[in-house]
């Protein structure tokens, strides 16, 4: 039976969901490890989840299975149509622009609400530590694993410090309907390098007590993401053409 305990606490799926329960329902186990496959690209866009297949490798009924799918369904992971089951969206380079553009524009407000706060000198030294890994990682061989995963607790942290509860919840389930794209549009050392730029440039602004300049710059880095990972998108689109 595949274990459905609690992923390791580096797991890019269980950082990006905001107050993740101790405790979990068994479709909450399940969404966590399907979903997870589904940002690392082992479930390809397009591709269908089938039920019974699911239910036999966790051992479970189809029952809890298709409440995962629900879950997943509502974070825009998966679309399930009538007679076909559950099958892993595949959003047009269109769609992939709007979402980032709201998660730009929220992002800047997250991060202005920072800056403007009287609490950002006690949450200063946990971002200068997550850039300084993030100056790191960018450096490293292979598709950038391990600066998502900054990224993605960085992200974290900041949404939940920006103290606006709504907010919290509408940029965690933006952060997962992106995270494959924004896993895409940092695969180049180059791209992350800029990224570290723009992560420098938010830690001096919120120094500064500079909401202007925390806005802008968060905005850009979530544009600098999206453009990245369309021009990748438009070109695997024209190589399978």
């Amino acid at each position: 039976m595949t274990t459905l305990g609690h992923p390791a606490p580096n797991d890019v799926m269980t950082q990006l969901r905001i107050d993740t329960p101790l405790t979990q329902s068994l479709p909450e186990q399940i969404a966590n490890q399907l979903s997870a496959r589904i940002v690392s690209g082992a479930y390809a866009p397009g591709q269908r989840i089938m039920e019974q297949a699911v239910a036999a490798e966790f051992e479970v009924s189809r029952g809890p299975v298709r409440e995962a799918l629900r879950l997943l369904e509502k974070e825009g992971l998966v679309i399930i149509l009538a007679r076909r089951g559950a099958q892993v969206t595949n959003p047009t380079i269109e769609e992939v622009n709007e979402i980032f553009d709201i998660r730009a524009m929220l992002n800047g407000l997250r991060d202005r609400l920072i800056a403007e706060s009287p609490q950002r000198d006690a949450l200063l030294p946990l971002i200068e530590e997550d850039i300084r890994r993030l100056v790191q990682a960018a450096e490293l061989p292979g598709n950038g694993d391990e600066y998502i995963e900054t990224v993605t607790r960085l992200n974290r942290l900041l949404t939940q410090a920006a103290g606006n509860r709504r907010l919290q919840t509408i940029l965690g389930s933006l952060a997962v309907q992106t995270v494959r794209y924004t896993r895409l549009g940092l695969s180049s050392a180059d791209r992350r390098r800029q990224s570290v730029r723009h992560w420098q440039g938010l830690l001096q602004a919120i120094r500064d007590g500079d909401g202007d300049a925390a806005e802008r710059i968060a905005r850009q880095r979530v544009i600098d993401s999206r453009d990245a990972a369309v021009d990748l998108l438009r070109a695997q689109q024209a190589a399978a053409a």
